[in-house]
């Protein structure tokens, strides 16, 4: 998918979709469409498939959310972004997370579905701080929940919600400025898994506060040393919870504009018993940006998977279709197939 011609609600790219299977099995993307002066809603688009399976075009369906919501709204602008989407199956409802861009900066917003036309938001997510790490008030991006409740600390069913606070001094750019001063410090520069209760509230679901955290992966392997981020939501395979993760690392070589970061994606495997621990990780990127969509673009270098689709359809549980944006600029798909033994990993795993 890339921007339509003619249309000013895509001018600046149309990028880093959620995907997400209906009740009738069909595959539907929620993409970013950037207007101009970088204002972001959230499309729907019905993938295309040709006769043996691979996705090759979408019919645009509208949007799923534009900023509307004061979080949602900045004194020029606002957004509504790189959503990701979950059908949480004790909800009984799809549970979308997004990065809402308001006068305080980005920040986790929930909605909720249950036929993925008509969404309902939720507000902003909100956290209890962790041995004095406070949340709420900090940047977050990158967030995505379990399709399943999942045991928390103590031990009772919970909503899992991975994310990536961006703590100050953390963001790619200000780690390159000060690479030589620089002291990495393992929790504020982690993805983190936190924890919330599912409060009822009549036919639609509320989420309470996140109150548990774990910081669950830092960068350790060269291609994620900037940065580490979650990616496309965690979906069950053969080996437990697969999560294909973005890592930024810089480039010697600067691209034609200057710039000197590179994203690339990698895949993890959570123990499906117990998520916060990682049984396997990739010690060398999956995916890395190569052809010229992927290296030239509003942002170069950048490949940024952001949804997954198991292959259920055509009986191969082990076939994966990522979809990430392509340089801020367009989407692509890529796929993957999961190995019966997963390789020995050549990095630490936490």
């Amino acid at each position: 998918m890339q921007p339509q011609p003619g249309d000013p609600n895509e001018v600046e790219g149309v990028l880093n979709p959620a995907a997400i299977r209906a009740r009738d099995g069909q595959l539907y993307l929620f993409p970013r469409l950037v207007a101009r002066g970088n204002y972001s809603r959230i499309g729907i688009a019905r993938v295309l498939f040709d006769a043996s399976g691979d996705p090759i075009g979408i019919e645009r369906m509208g949007f799923a959310l534009e900023p509307e919501a004061d979080y949602e709204l900045t004194a020029s602008g606002g957004g509504c972004e790189d959503a990701r989407i979950s059908y949480v199956e004790p909800l009984r409802h799809y549970v979308m997370t997004y990065t809402a861009l308001s006068r305080g900066g980005p920040r986790i917003a929930i909605a909720v579905s249950d036929d993925l036309f008509h969404w309902s938001r939720l507000g902003l997510a909100t956290f209890h701080p962790y041995k004095g790490i406070a949340f709420d008030g900090v940047d977050d991006k990158d967030a995505s929940v379990f399709p399943l409740l999942i045991p928390g600390p103590a031990g009772r069913p919970t909503i899992a919600l991975i994310h990536r606070p961006l703590f100050p001094g953390t963001r790619p750019e200000e780690k390159v400025r000060h690479a030589a001063s620089s002291r990495p410090d393992p929790t504020r520069e982690s993805i983190w898994i936190s924890y919330c209760h599912v409060e009822p509230n009549g036919d639609e679901p509320r989420l309470g506060t996140f109150v548990a955290h774990h910081p669950l992966a830092r960068p350790v392997a060269t291609w994620e040393q900037l940065k580490i981020g979650g990616g496309a939501p965690p979906v069950m395979c053969r080996h437990g919870w697969l999560m294909i993760y973005h890592g930024v690392h810089a480039i010697t070589a600067p691209s034609p504009t200057g710039r000197k970061l590179c994203y690339s994606a990698g895949a993890m495997v959570l123990s499906a018993e117990r998520p916060s621990e990682i049984i396997y990780r990739s010690s060398e990127p999956a995916l890395v940006p190569r052809g010229p969509l992927e290296c030239h673009g509003t942002v170069d270098n950048v490949v940024f998977p952001t949804a997954i689709d198991r292959r259920d359809d055509l009986g191969a549980p082990d076939r994966f279709d990522v979809y990430y944006g392509m340089a801020d600029d367009r989407i692509g798909v890529a796929r993957l197939d999961v190995p019966a033994v997963l390789p020995r990993p050549k990095v630490a795993t936490s």
